[in-house]
C-alpha cells in the first residue's frame, strides 16, 4: 500500500475514532480535525466521506458491540416514527443513522421538502414540540453550497434536525463538500430495519 494510501486510511480512522467519541457527526469536521491531529498539512488527498462512513461502522463494529446495535435500532426506529409524522413533506434520513455508523451522540437527520417552511413549524406547534431555528449548508447540482433553513428538538434525548429543502429540490442528489449525500425515505428505512414496507 502507498504512503498516500495507508495515510488516508489513518485519517478515516482516526475521523471515524472522533465522531464515535466526541460526538461529531459530520464526516468533513472529523476528517479536518483527524487530520490536524495527526499533522497532516496537504488536504489534497483526505479521505471522502464514503471513506469515513465506512470506517465508521467498522468503528462501531470493533467498539461499540455492547451497546450499538441496540442504540442504532433506536434511533432508527425513532427516525421512522417523526418520518412518519412529517410524511407529508417527503422524508428522507441521511446521515450515520442511515449509514449504520450512529453513536451515543448521533443526531437524527431528516431532510424535508415542504412547500413552505412554515409549513413544518406549523407541524410542530401544533404537536406542542419545541424546536430551535438553525441554517445548515448543502448542494443540489455538487457545486454551490448553500444555507438552507432548519429545525432542531429532542425526542427521548435524542437530536432530530430537520433540513428543510425547496420542494424543487425533490429528487435530486444532495451534496455536502465530500460527496453525494446517501439516504432513504420510509420505505427503504423500513426494508434497511427489515420491516415489511
Amino acid at each position: 500500500m502507498a504512503f498516500e494510501d495507508r495515510l488516508r486510511t489513518r485519517i478515516a480512522l482516526e475521523a471515524a475514532r472522533i465522531m464515535a467519541e466526541e460526538g461529531i457527526d459530520e464526516p468533513g469536521l472529523a476528517k479536518r480535525k483527524a487530520a490536524a491531529r495527526l499533522g497532516v498539512a496537504d488536504h489534497r488527498n483526505l479521505p471522502r466521506r464514503e471513506e469515513i462512513e465506512a470506517a465508521l461502522v467498522e468503528h462501531q463494529r470493533l467498539f461499540g458491540h455492547d451497546y450499538q446495535p441496540q442504540h442504532l435500532a433506536k434511533l432508527r426506529t425513532l427516525a421512522l416514527e417523526a418520518m412518519r409524522f412529517l410524511a407529508v413533506f417527503s422524508p428522507l434520513l441521511t446521515g450515520s443513522v442511515w449509514s449504520g455508523g450512529a453513536g451515543r451522540h448521533s443526531p437524527i437527520r431528516l431532510y424535508l421538502y415542504p412547500p413552505a417552511p412554515e409549513d413544518v413549524i406549523l407541524k410542530l406547534v401544533n404537536a406542542h414540540i419545541p424546536y430551535e431555528e438553525k441554517s445548515h449548508s448543502v448542494s443540489r447540482d455538487a457545486e454551490t453550497l448553500s444555507a438552507q433553513p432548519s429545525l432542531h428538538f429532542y425526542v427521548d434525548e435524542v437530536r432530530v434536525e430537520l433540513l428543510l429543502l425547496p420542494s424543487s429540490w425533490k429528487g435530486y442528489n444532495l451534496h455536502k463538500k465530500g460527496g453525494v449525500l446517501p439516504g432513504g425515505g420510509i420505505k427503504e428505512l423500513q426494508r434497511l430495519m427489515g420491516l415489511e414496507p
